[in-house]
């Protein structure tokens, strides 16, 4: 699997080179925007290699504490999808940190209702669960529910409730300092730190970590909690989208996960080798410095993705499909309209699992502030017709 895993990386990553540079459009265009795709594989395989092996860390660390279970971790984001177009030494390698409720607990996701995120705010409550009953009741440990208060104290750990939770509910705050504090103690035991330095980053809702090579170069990893949805691909995520922090209780709904399996799913449809990540690093590019969000653009060529049938994705279309991508672009911001991918739309693939309430929901429009605002239209359009 890890050789097949490197297969797929190196083919994504070198089928830049697989034609000669004739001087046609496609490169001059390319060249026109340094579209040199970052050897991100290598990278991919160390950060991904770090991050089992601090969870293997955690096993051994939390086995007898009531912290939260870390699950495997998921790989989200432009860096792992495979599009990236920023410039090697300011990519991030954005991970997701699945969480479970460990033994005698239990997550409870509730709708906050307080409204001071533009994102869909989620509460996650922990209950704590009867561990004296049941099919197999564990005999290493002491009810949280049922034994009293003094001898819970001698005896065992302190509750989820006791340390990372503000109220009921989880602190995603207190999570970060508890996580930063765990990837400090664990550093040295783990096998990367013979090769990389590392050093731990501000942020009040994630781990950011920088590693340093020993040629000086340095790249950078940000760690993401997340609670699942059900047995969803939806996560509700520690990191908001936006510049503005919500409380600490607050944690916002995210669809990066089930965007990473869409681009897995794209990969394994498409003709090799296919344009589409390359359409998207170019559009990427184009958009530099305009009003229009990457994550509109990724949205964009998600839904072509899906309209456009897989063998019209060659690499000898790619300057179609990026004209496709930028119309289609300026289509949604004059109508000011530009529907969520993930939200009530027909065309999803079958393997992405989403909650009953996105396969139900009306699409929501991304575009919903242009329609609010024409002068933000208006510059959206102006920046566009720019490129």
């Amino acid at each position: 699997t890890h050789r097949a895993d490197n297969n797929r990386d190196s083919e994504s990553e070198e089928s830049e080179e697989e034609y000669p540079p004739d001087r046609n459009m496609v490169w001059i265009f390319s060249r026109r925007f340094q579209l040199s795709v970052p050897k991100l594989a290598s990278r991919r395989r160390v950060v991904k290699e770090l991050l089992c092996n601090l969870l293997r860390a955690s096993q051994r660390l939390f086995s007898n504490n009531f912290f939260p279970v870390l699950e495997p971790v998921i790989g989200v984001g432009s860096a792992w999808e495979g599009w990236n177009h920023q410039k090697e030494e300011d990519v991030v390698y954005s991970m997701f940190v699945p969480m479970k409720a460990p033994r005698g607990h239990a997550f409870c996701l509730e709708p906050d209702t307080t409204g001071e995120t533009p994102q869909t705010g989620m509460r996650v409550r922990v209950e704590l669960v009867c561990t004296c009953t049941g099919e197999e009741p564990d005999q290493n440990m002491l009810c949280f529910l049922h034994h009293r208060e003094d001898e819970l104290k001698t005896e065992q750990e302190a509750s989820l409730l006791h340390t990372l939770c503000t109220g009921p509910y989880l602190d995603v705050e207190k999570i970060a300092v508890w996580f930063r504090t765990f990837v400090i103690a664990a550093w040295p035991a783990v096998p990367q730190s013979l090769h990389y330095s590392m050093k731990v980053l501000p942020s009040r809702r994630s781990c950011k970590l920088k590693l340093g090579e020993t040629s000086g170069r340095s790249f950078f990893v940000d760690m993401i909690f997340g609670v699942q949805e059900g047995n969803s691909d939806i996560f509700v995520s520690s990191q908001p989208a936006e510049a503005q922090l919500p409380p600490c209780t607050t944690w916002l709904e995210s669809c990066a996960v089930a965007e990473a399996k869409f681009f897995r799913h794209v990969a394994r449809q498409a003709p090799h080798p296919s344009c589409h990540l390359k359409c998207l690093r170019l559009c990427a590019r184009l958009l530099e410095g305009s009003g229009c969000s990457i994550y509109a653009l990724k949205t964009t060529v998600m839904h072509l993705l899906t309209l456009i049938p897989p063998s019209e994705w060659q690499q000898r279309y790619l300057m179609l499909r990026v004209d496709d991508v930028m119309c289609y672009l300026r289509c949604c911001l004059e109508e000011k309209r530009l529907e969520h991918f993930f939200f009530g739309n027909e065309d999803m693939p079958e393997e992405i699992c989403l909650p009953p309430a996105f396969q139900g929901a009306q699409p929501l429009n991304l575009f919903q502030h242009l329609a609010q605002d024409p002068a933000a239209q208006t510059r959206a359009m102006h920046e566009l017709n720019q490129r």
